[in-house]
């Protein structure tokens, strides 16, 4: 499955700036026209109203392709539109200007912020707002309510256009990166099932017919084990930058076998990929504690539960548990190197490992991160 996208998810804006300069451009052409007589310079009107229509021309078929959409362009696109505007006061008459008619862009200079909008976000398009707002005052020679009132709609027309083209991009982004995830997902777990239908199995079935023989089967059965726990790890590892997230479901069902039953949540349960890799890690020690201690024929349960507020794993056994003050006599002798690691990597996390065992009623590792472990915190 192969996710590409090179579509520019602000296209529809970018065409919406395209129908709005047009649109705009006849506008302007309109009022020349109505008001061609009253102008102090009626050739400078033509003028400048010309070269808003060629520059309408240029900037929507380049605005129209993706490869077009420079940021020079833009950027120069809000230049020539407030220079064009301050050609006002040579054509405007003083009659006009009292009559507060429109200035020569009129309503086409909306379109330069607006772009700047599309192109750089919310920031960009309130920058380059505020300067044809400012050089919408200087061609009126005055600031009064109507040049604070066109200035207060344009900077806010700016920052809408610029706020809607930065979520459609970051949309589309966390889109594409879901659909990669679950395309690498997919074909991880698809190989995984393979290997676990063959090479795991055999080796599955080595290690333990090796352990009933014993003598020199046993080494091979050794050997066996840690070629199926490489493996194991090896299939259920994901590259990830970082930043990024793994699914810890998918991770835990991967250590699954004839003798591991893992049950999981319906949904993915993602975190932050190094917390993943630590969570795996404890799960894959605590199971081999399992097989070491338990013996070859005890079973073990896997349990990843999401409660919202914590992720907890438990990993339980039925094996013969742990006698009454075995633990302490280990840890007066500096053998709990298992049970450190798995409090240690956890305690890194910022979660917690209690173990519960018994004589008889088997061991039980019951693991609990924080939620705030999604954010990477």
């Amino acid at each position: 499955m192969s996710v590409r996208s090179t579509r520019d998810p602000a296209t529809p804006l970018w065409r919406g700036v395209v129908v709005l300069r047009v649109v705009t451009w006849l506008f302007a052409l309109a009022v020349v026209i109505a008001h061609h007589t009253d102008f102090q310079r009626p050739w400078l009107a033509w003028l400048v109203v010309g070269v808003m229509g060629a520059w309408s021309v240029v900037s929507s078929l380049a605005y129209m392709r993706e490869s077009g959409r420079h940021r020079w362009l833009v950027i120069f696109d809000v230049v020539l539109t407030t220079a064009l505007m301050l050609t006002s006061p040579w054509i405007l008459s003083d009659a006009q200007y009292d009559a507060a008619s429109p200035l020569i862009t009129t309503v086409w200079a909306a379109g330069g912020p607006l772009a700047a909008a599309t192109r750089f976000g919310a920031r960009g398009g309130v920058v380059a707002g505020l300067v044809v707002a400012v050089g919408t005052g200087i061609a009126r020679e005055k600031v009064d309510l109507d040049v604070v009132r066109d200035g207060v709609l344009l900077c806010a027309s700016s920052l809408l256009v610029g706020m809607a083209a930065t979520l459609a991009r970051s949309s589309a982004e966390a889109l594409a990166r879901a659909l990669r995830t679950e395309a690498a997902t997919a074909e991880r777990e698809r190989l995984a099932r393979s290997i676990h239908d063959s090479v795991l199995q055999v080796l599955a079935r080595v290690r333990r017919r090796g352990l009933e023989v014993g003598g020199e089967a046993a080494e091979l059965a050794r050997l066996a084990g840690e070629q199926e726990i490489a493996l194991r790890a090896l299939v259920s590892s994901e590259p990830a930058r970082s930043g990024d997230t793994a699914d810890l479901r998918s991770a835990l069902q991967l250590l699954a076998t004839t003798s591991v039953q893992v049950s999981t949540p319906a949904g993915t349960v993602d975190l932050p990929a190094h917390v993943t890799e630590e969570l795996v890690a404890v799960t894959r020690e605590a199971l081999a504690n399992v097989e070491k201690h338990a013996g070859p024929d005890a079973h073990a349960w896997v349990l990843l539960e999401d409660l919202g507020g914590e992720v907890v794993v438990s990993i339980r056994d039925d094996g013969p548990g742990i006698e009454g003050g075995r633990l302490e006599r280990a840890a007066a002798e500096g053998r709990l190197g298992v049970v450190k690691s798995i409090r240690g990597r956890v305690a890194d996390l910022g979660g917690t490992a209690v173990l519960d065992s018994g004589p008889g009623r088997g061991t039980e590792w019951e693991v609990r991160v924080p939620a705030t472990m999604r954010d990477g915190r």
